[in-house]
């Protein structure tokens, strides 16, 4: 079984088309978003149009949540999100309100033996962010009824096994902290033998064009410069 994690679109449809197209070259199984379709970027509408077209299963990421109840429900309350939460809630469809409102919170996988856990942030909360090397990640990694957890909400990818448990975070498609501009996403894959192969995707994108669209839309400088450089 070979599945393609992706996470953390965050509006940027030129990031998703690009890494779809990477994907559908992987020839996967299947596709599982973890969330974050919306929030920074702007297309939200166009990213969850092309999330449902595709059938891509999803579940709900701490930006969708919050901007479905128009709150910093999820989200801090900075300079950037007073800008980015009324727009993206202005911006976004009555119909694609109720797609995300309506999503999962996790997704549970039984693979040739294998438990597999999906969520955003972590499985006790949305926006809980789990770094490699943090406390509470090995707690929870020790806690962990599953032998793969996936998440996302860092956009920082990784992999890391925990004795007889793997943690892996997908990274972000459309709004990357790794440094540089590039989409990210990870393939998964379980074979006949019950191994569990990781493989993290680092796939250029024509970023310029979310900067000029943005750019015309007068976005905040700040905001601009995060998805040109690839940092927070």
């Amino acid at each position: 079984m070979k599945i393609a994690v992706i996470s953390d679109i965050h509006g940027n449809i030129y990031s998703l088309i690009r890494a779809l197209q990477d994907i559908d070259y992987q020839k996967v199984d299947t596709i599982i978003c973890l969330g974050d379709l919306v929030g920074y970027g702007p297309h939200p509408n166009e990213v969850i149009a092309m999330i449902r077209r595709r059938n891509i299963v999803c579940i709900k990421g701490n930006y969708d949540t919050s901007v479905i109840d128009n709150k910093y429900s999820f989200i801090r309350e900075t300079e950037i999100n007073s800008f980015s939460l009324p727009w993206t809630f202005n911006e976004l469809r009555e119909e694609n309100k109720y797609f995300l409102e309506n999503l999962p919170s996790s997704i549970s996988l039984n693979i040739v033996d294998k438990k597999i856990l999906f969520v955003h942030g972590s499985p006790n909360v949305i926006n809980e962010y789990l770094f490699e090397d943090d406390e509470n990640t090995s707690q929870i990694m020790t806690s962990l009824n599953e032998d793969v957890l996936v998440c996302a909400h860092t956009h920082i990818p990784y992999v890391k096994d925990f004795k007889n448990k793997i943690y892996i975070n997908c990274g972000s498609v459309g709004k990357p902290k790794i440094g540089r501009p590039n989409a990210t996403y990870c393939i998964l894959e379980i074979n006949k033998s019950n191994r569990v192969n990781v493989q993290i995707k680092e796939i250029p994108y024509e970023y310029k064009r979310i900067v000029k669209d943005m750019t015309i839309l007068k976005f905040p400088s700040k905001l601009i410069q995060s998805f040109e450089k690839g940092l927070e």
